[in-house]
Formats: C-alpha cells, structure tokens, sequence
C-alpha cells in the first residue's frame, strides 16, 4: 500500500542501498517486455513513484538508471529472481507453514509472488532501504518488515520464537561482505536454527584478486553504475565450500544463470557446461545442521 506523497522525499542512493534500485528498475523493464520473465507487477508503481521524486528533485537525477542500465542485465535479474521464487515455493511445498527471511530484500515484492496463505514471510535491509520500502508495502499478520544490518544479530530474536523450519534467502548480498562477515553470519544462523536452509548468490573468489578483479570491477561500473566503494568482497571457490567452515553444513543444490537463460539469450545454456564460465557467479543451497 502507497503512502501519501507528504513533503520531500530523498531516494537512499548511496552505496550497497542503490544496488535495490537496479534491481527493481530491472524487474520493471522485465515487466513492460512482451514476455516478461518474472512479471513483478508491483515493481511499476514504485518504478512510477521513483520517477516521480525523480523528476521534482535535482539531487536525485543522479539516479538515473532506467538510460543507464545495460540490456543483457535485465533477464539475468528477472531470471535470477523467479529462481529465488522457486526455490521458496520449493520450500513451502515441504512445508506449508514455513518461515521465510529475505535478506537484502530492497524493494522485491516476493511475498505478493509466492504467498501460499500459510507462510511466515520476513523481509530484512538497511534502514534507508526499509523506510523508503514502507511506501509500498505494510506488516500483516504474515509478513513482517526488519530495517537492520542483516550483522546486527538482534533481528535473529524476534524470528527464532517462530519454531520454524526457516529458509533463508541472500539474493545479491553475500559478495559485498566480507568473508569473516559471511562465515561468521552463515555460523551464527547454522547455531540459532538448526535444520535451516539458506540459498545464497556467490561469487567466484578468482574473480576478487588481480586482474579478474579490475575486469569484474569494470563490468560492474559498466552495467551497475556503482561507486568506486561499492565492490565484490568475498566469495568461495566451488560450491562445497561452506561445508568446510564447520561440521553439519550440507551443500544439497547450485543455480547458474546459464541453467535457466531463455529467448534470445537461449543460446547461453551452453555455457552452463564450461567450468569457468559457469561459476563466475552463481546461488548455493545448503542445509545448515
């Protein structure tokens, strides 16, 4: 539900915070198409409304992503979204009255996708990121809304009386923290809620050293528009990984883009079976304990 427009309204556009709005002009771009791969609806009214602060504010035309962003990006975000979405109707389909923490949430609209009538939803980002987030979207009953650094261990409380089981979602979060920062999260959910799922976008460490760096840092300036602080800061090396960090973490699935790429970029499934194309960046799976 919109908010009333009251007053001046300034679009939280610096660092980590400005990757929600690619995502979500993405998302509208997709939607508009005449065959929209994710069909997220709700992303063209705050689109609409983003224009719209947009247009009465010299201060936030320096977002001005819909010219900006690169067309190959938009089916990789719709694509990888409807992904996440899956795996969450996955997840309810084994267990109807689950709980599900979207961490990183930005502006998604994933309840109002994958609401089976059952689920307890919790969506989790910056306070900047949630409070221009609650011009659209209200806590029910069954959906709940956290503005907090997904490191500040004190959201875990209110959604560990839940009793679960829980799956937790990292779509484009994981690669700007630190590894200490990952594992020590990864670790803490593993204690507070074991038999958790957690699926999580990563990146391939080879691409955060040397030369792949300035390469991976040049692609994300060309089809991100991130600032120079904004960067990829972990990652892992295979998938299996994670297993490594702690006894009882299991790896149970992995995702690539190239799994699922459609239409006019069909011809990309076939690098799905090139290694290092594959695992530039991809979504893991585990069970945690």
């Amino acid at each position: 539900m919109t908010s009333p427009h009251i007053g001046v309204v300034t679009l939280p556009t610096g660092g980590v915070s400005r990757t929600s709005f690619i995502t979500l002009y993405c998302h509208a771009i997709d939607a508009r198409s005449e065959k929209p791969i994710l069909n997220d609806v709700k992303s063209l009214e705050i689109a609409a409304e983003i224009d719209r602060i947009r247009a009465g504010s010299k201060k936030d035309h320096a977002l001005d992503l819909p010219r900006k962003i690169s067309h190959p990006l938009v089916p990789y975000i719709a694509t990888r979204a409807r992904q996440y979405d899956r795996y969450v109707r996955e997840f309810l389909a084994r267990f109807p009255g689950g709980v599900v923490i979207n961490i990183g949430c930005g502006l998604d609209s994933r309840f109002v996708r994958i609401d089976n009538g059952s689920v307890q939803y919790y969506d989790l980002d910056l306070p900047a990121i949630m409070a221009f987030r609650s011009r659209f979207f209200s806590d029910t009953a069954r959906c709940h809304a956290f503005a907090s650094s997904v490191l500040e261990y004190s959201w875990m409380d209110a959604i560990a009386g839940q009793g679960g089981p829980f799956l937790f979602l990292a779509e484009g979060v994981f690669m700007y923290l630190s590894e200490d920062e990952v594992k020590g999260l990864v670790l803490e959910l593993k204690r507070r809620f074991p038999g958790s799922e957690l699926v999580c976008e990563v990146v391939n460490k080879k691409w955060l050293t040397g030369l792949h760096k300035i390469i991976l840092d040049l692609k994300m300036e060309w089809q991100l528009h991130l600032p120079g602080d904004v960067t990829y800061r972990s990652g892992l090396s295979h998938s299996r990984e994670m297993e490594e960090w702690e006894p009882g973490i299991s790896f149970l699935d992995e995702w690539s883009y190239f799994d699922s790429c459609e239409g006019n970029q069909s011809f990309l499934k076939l690098f799905r079976h090139v290694e290092f194309i594959r695992y530039i960046q991809w979504t893991v799976h585990y069970r945690l304990g």
